[in-house]
């Protein structure tokens, strides 16, 4: 198992193509501004011993040495033992909405990723819980079973989007009923569903039946709001930029509102709560509160242990090779001059 201390450093290795590009591009501006001056083969008679492949490596050498040096600012760490812990904590469901009407920007920067920050604010007040993701839009999707590895759960988190489930609508009676399904262990006491989502609901009449199922299984929901009630247009964006507004069958501008009495009825009949997630940290403290007066159950999991850094083998090797780019010189080396490699004959 690999960790990465400082991810942040990543970013520093863009900075290696645009070398190598600058020093492609100064090499032809050289050739270029040398044959105004005088004929190559003259060049090559006036500067015998310089080499035109070394210039290539010593670039190759310094690239590779910063390369390995920014790896070894990022830190890499190894797990290097798995062990069997004991935790305690509750069993959490998070089902994300990912319909079309997630797109409104009545929330900055819009609802589907104002749904993702909240959702990922939540799991960094966890400690020993375990979670589930479930996408739903017309359909639910599972996209993570139970799980504690945190980790794993951001990355298929940020991957999440509108355009992941082909069938368009917003049955949350759909995601209700799938989640009912991860929640495998008979023992655990406290099982939690979070709906995320701005309220539109196109199957009413079966989601309170979904609900009062899943309370008989022991299942508490909780519902979060993203959006504004005063509502806002679906954009359809190209590129980033905004075509045009998503249009009804008689060409009127659809505004998707935050229904907030669907929500509400729901957490009601599901023992739960409804929360505004408008403010992000308000959101997330209430809810750290609401999980920790929970019972916990005890479970095994398997982590690992004992991280070791590596970042001093990156930084050996990355200065070995900067070492290389500082002594090895343009000049021709006698021995590899007399091996002809690239088959170069001497003007006369």
């Amino acid at each position: 198992m690999i960790q990465f201390d400082e991810k942040i450093y990543f970013y520093l290795l863009a900075i290696l193509p645009v070398m190598a590009a600058a020093f492609f591009f100064l090499q032809i501006w050289k050739r270029r501004a040398q044959k105004q001056f005088a004929d190559t083969r003259l060049l090559r008679r006036l500067a015998p011993d310089k080499s035109q492949f070394k210039s290539a490596l010593k670039l190759l050498f310094l690239l590779a040495g910063l390369g390995f040096l920014i790896l070894g600012l990022v830190n890499p760490k190894i797990g290097t033992k798995l062990e069997t812990v004991k935790r305690e904590g509750v069993d959490i469901v998070f089902a994300i909405d990912v319909s079309k009407s997630m797109l409104a920007e009545d929330i900055a920067p819009n609802r589907m990723e104002k749904a993702k920050r909240l959702v990922s604010e939540i799991i960094n007040q966890l400690a020993s819980d375990r979670i589930g993701i479930i996408a739903y839009a017309g359909q639910a999707y599972p996209q993570l079973p139970i799980t504690t590895d945190y980790g794993a759960a951001k990355m298929f988190l940020q991957a999440m989007n509108t355009n992941m489930l082909s069938s368009q609508g917003t049955a949350i009676n759909a995601a209700i009923d799938l989640a009912s399904t991860y929640f495998d262990d008979e023992e655990q006491t406290n099982r939690v569903l979070f709906i995320v989502s701005d309220g539109e609901d196109h199957s009413e009449r079966t989601t309170i039946s979904a609900v009062e199922n899943a309370t008989q299984n022991g299942i508490r929901i909780f519902t979060l709001g993203v959006g504004k009630p005063k509502g806002a247009p679906i954009p359809i964006k190209r590129n980033g930029v905004v075509e045009s507004l998503k249009k009804d069958n008689q060409g009127e501008v659809v505004i998707t509102k935050l229904n907030e009495a669907v929500l509400s009825e729901i957490a009601d009949e599901g023992n739960g709560v409804y929360i505004n997630g408008s403010n992000t940290d308000e959101a997330v403290e209430f809810i750290k509160e609401q999980l920790a007066q929970m019972d916990k159950k005890e479970f095994e999991a398997k982590q690992f242990a004992e991280y070791k850094d590596q970042f001093q083998w990156f930084l050996a090797i990355g200065l070995f090779f900067l070492f290389l780019d500082i002594f090895l010189l343009d000049r021709k080396t006698k021995w590899l001059k007399k091996l002809n490699l690239f088959n170069e004959h001497d003007d006369v």
